[in-house]
């Protein structure tokens, strides 16, 4: 346990964490060329203004760990932070996106508001350094290989660095292989922490690696609802969800993105069930019900 974490977290307009509303954190796996990213984002923002839930956008603007290298990766580093700017002046929105690279925090915390730390960079020193030194709070994703008490030594590292925020994330775990599991202990074991936890719903659902011969990771995309429900009943402060008006077109994580138009359906179930473990919290819940 970290003494005296930040607990909501600040992020931009809104807090994440105890005593908050239900967040979401959602947006396209990777821009993708044309004017979908900002689509996507304009239609994000009239959902959940419709239901009173607090919202972050997320998109990356380079997919680096990618299968194959023949995958689509982004449009880069500088051409995404006049997307994230674009949203931020046209929305409103608060906007998260990933690091991967040290050189990356700086100037990507210019324009978003709450930093990401992927999950198999969960444990880099440096990187974790860099991102909470740029003053913004930090969402690290638990590494697929890791417990969640484990995750303890993160937020002690996010705050000894100057991170005014941590947030962390459950995302599955490695069952064997092109497997992940969901032990929903995770949730509150991490919140033992002192920190905010966030459930990603879609990738957790991933069927990580490519196959015998394949180039492109799998998923079971019917599985996000279940396992959302599931995450905001066993406590979680926020949901991850990738959202894509056509899965089955996108250029990057398509079999584990959240069909758009299921999006709402799903977060008005989601409100119902953290208004049955959370009675107080009732700002959401006059709209959304």
């Amino acid at each position: 346990m970290v003494d005296s974490i930040p607990n909501p977290v600040t992020v931009g307009r809104i807090k994440i964490g105890k005593g908050q509303p239900l967040t979401l954190i959602a947006g396209p796996c990777v821009m993708e060329p044309g004017d979908l990213t900002m689509r996507i984002a304009s239609r994000l923002v009239k959902i959940c203004d419709a239901l009173a839930v607090p919202l972050v956008f997320k998109a990356s603007y380079d997919k680096a760990n990618r299968t194959s290298v023949a995958s689509y990766r982004g449009p880069g580093l500088d051409a995404g932070m006049k997307v994230f700017a674009r949203i931020k002046a046209e929305t409103g929105l608060q906007v998260t996106t990933d690091i991967h690279e040290t050189h990356q925090a700086a100037p990507l915390a210019e324009v978003v508001d709450l930093l990401q730390v992927p999950a198999f960079l969960a444990r880099q020193t440096d990187l974790l350094e860099a991102a909470a030194r740029t003053g913004r709070p930090v969402n690290v994703k638990k590494g697929q290989f890791m417990a969640p008490w484990d995750m303890d030594n993160v937020v002690t590292k996010l705050l000894a660095f100057g991170a005014p925020g941590a947030i962390l994330t459950e995302r599955g775990t490695t069952f064997g292989y092109g497997r992940l599991v969901n032990d929903f202990r995770a949730i509150p074991q991490m919140q033992e922490t002192g920190a905010p936890v966030v459930f990603d719903a879609t990738h957790s659902v991933q069927l990580p690696g490519a196959g015998t011969g394949g180039t492109t990771t799998s998923g079971q995309r019917e599985m996000i609802p279940t396992l959302a429900r599931a995450a905001v009943a066993a406590g979680c402060d926020a949901l991850f969800v990738e959202v894509h008006p056509d899965p089955d077109k996108a250029l990057s994580d398509g079999p584990n993105s959240l069909r758009l138009d299921d999006l709402e359906p799903l977060l008005r179930v989601c409100l119902r069930i953290r208004q049955a473990i959370e009675p107080g919290l009732t700002e959401q819940s006059g709209r959304a019900l």
